[in-house]
């Protein structure tokens, strides 16, 4: 706060609201899918072992309520991140979106239109086990999409490697960025071609949704509308959290 009041004796603050920037008009949309049964009676044995943990029938080392909303989170996402074996429903979230990077993607073929893919969950780690990322990309090339064309930031593991892959993004050689709020927010300039940004997953904060928000609601975008997808799992952990983040900025505004 001291150094703040120290600035304002000689700079004058400005919001993004204030400033009037010219950036393109962001359209939501809100994609929710049904679970499955499986997931149904998974949510069902959460709210059992958070009674358990509430009720201190089980030591905190051995269940907290911290494991419970990971594990809920990683539910809400995909079944299959709890358990790689269980089967790959048609109607998941992680396939409304595989749906719509494609009719995107195919739309915006001749300017080359770009889109954004925000998961903080089910990373890839290089071992070959399961995770959304890889699963959405397979889907993704297997449905005509080449595969130079689907990128991943935790690929780009050095400053100089990251300036190349926002080169490739701006020109429209790479059409598919997958991401972290943490790896792909403040920072990330590829603004120019983007059209679509997916939020697989629900972060923490409000401001998380900010950062990744402000990737293509930002100047510089060729686009005058915009689309922010956002998926949910229904009766998951996801509405839950979506809930919190309202509350959380309803708080802070």
């Amino acid at each position: 706060p001291e150094l703040m009041n120290l600035f304002r004796e000689a700079a004058d603050i400005k919001t993004a609201d204030q400033l009037n920037l010219p950036t393109p008009t962001p359209v939501y949309h809100n994609e929710v899918s049904q679970p499955t049964a499986l997931q149904k009676q998974m949510v069902q044995e959460l709210s059992e072992r958070a009674a358990k943990v509430h009720s201190g029938a089980v030591a905190p080392t051995e269940d907290n309520m911290l494991k419970i909303t990971s594990d809920g989170r990683k539910l809400g996402l995909d079944q299959r991140v709890i358990n790689p074996d269980l089967p790959d429903d048609p109607n998941s979230k992680v396939n409304l979106c595989v749906n719509n990077i494609h009719r995107i993607w195919q739309d915006g073929q001749t300017e080359k239109l770009t889109q954004l893919v925000f998961c903080d969950l089910s990373t890839p780690h290089g071992d070959g086990s399961f995770n959304v990322y890889d699963d959405i990309r397979d889907k993704l090339v297997a449905s005509g999409i080449p595969k130079e064309e689907i990128q991943f930031i935790h690929d780009a593991d050095t400053e100089i490697k990251k300036k190349d892959l926002f080169a490739k993004v701006r020109s429209g050689q790479v059409r598919i960025l997958f991401g972290s709020t943490q790896k792909l927010g403040a920072g990330t300039n590829v603004q120019d071609r983007l059209i679509a940004l997916h939020d697989l997953d629900a972060p923490w904060r409000p401001g998380d949704l900010e950062q990744r928000a402000g990737r293509i609601v930002r100047q510089g975008n060729m686009n005058p509308d915009v689309h922010i997808y956002r998926y949910a799992t229904e009766k998951s952990f996801d509405s839950y959290l979506w809930q919190t983040i309202e509350n959380k900025q309803r708080f802070i505004s």
